[in-house]
């Protein structure tokens, strides 16, 4: 089992962010930390594998804990889970060793993707010795999971893309979650959110996540008219 360390300040995220956590097997969660005082007193007291590091915290934030972990010489792994989308951020963070970068709000699948793809490196770097050119490309850099400009990734289609991105135009900026797009469309949630999460993923739409008192958050998705141009060729080889 991979032991991590929640480092959030926010209960309800730390709380969002467990309950993620436990849905996603091999992981352990072995404490919850809302400071960096807090988390590295853990690090000393827990024997920790990976860091689910928030960036914006009162006091010094992820970012100066990230960097004393390095000074400590200590290997323990990082993936960020901040709303902090800047440049800036994000370059310190990958300098520092991050192995993922998550930007709230985001789905539970592109969580999920994160620690599946950190417990298959993992995997790999514990139980061989050395590396192929293969093993490298497809587990490490994810070279394989590229795609060119223009091209969708696997399992979506133009035709579907398009049928999707005209009825979120008819929303004109209206915010929706992805049942409401679900409804309309006529197409199953599991198959909606891949589009949708494509869509975010490439510029196009905007996501916020709404905290109810209980249950899962809610996402709501907001279509962004200034990045048109943007989409336009992943859908030229769609039926008109």
């Amino acid at each position: 089992m991979t032991k991590v360390l929640i480092v959030e300040d926010d209960p309800m995220v730390a709380e969002f962010n467990k309950r993620y956590l436990e849905q996603v097997g091999g992981f352990s969660l072995e404490a919850i930390a809302s400071s960096m005082d807090e988390a590295l007193k853990l690090l000393e007291q827990k024997e920790i594998d990976l860091i689910l590091l928030d960036i914006f915290m009162p006091g010094q934030g992820g970012l100066e804990l990230l960097a004393q972990i390095r000074q400590k010489g200590k290997s323990v792994d990082v993936i960020v889970v901040s709303a902090a989308s800047d440049r800036s951020s994000i370059k310190k963070a990958l300098q520092y060793g991050a192995v993922d970068y998550l930007i709230k709000p985001f789905e539970f699948n592109r969580f999920r993707e994160a620690l599946v793809a950190y417990r298959e490196r993992a995997s790999l770097m514990q139980d061989q010795e050395k590396l192929s050119q293969v093993d490298l490309d497809k587990q490490i850099f994810h070279k394989n999971s590229l795609t060119q400009p223009g091209e969708l990734p696997k399992g979506l289609t133009r035709d579907t893309l398009k049928l999707v991105w005209d009825n979120i135009r008819e929303t004109q900026g209206d915010p929706f979650s992805t049942e409401e797009i679900a409804q309309v469309v006529g197409i199953s949630r599991v198959s909606i959110r891949k589009y949708l999460s494509f869509l975010d993923q490439i510029g196009v739409l905007q996501t916020e996540i709404i905290y109810g008192a209980v249950g899962r958050p809610v996402y709501k998705h907001r279509y962004i008219p200034s990045k048109n141009n943007i989409i336009s060729s992943y859908l030229k080889s769609a039926k008109n």
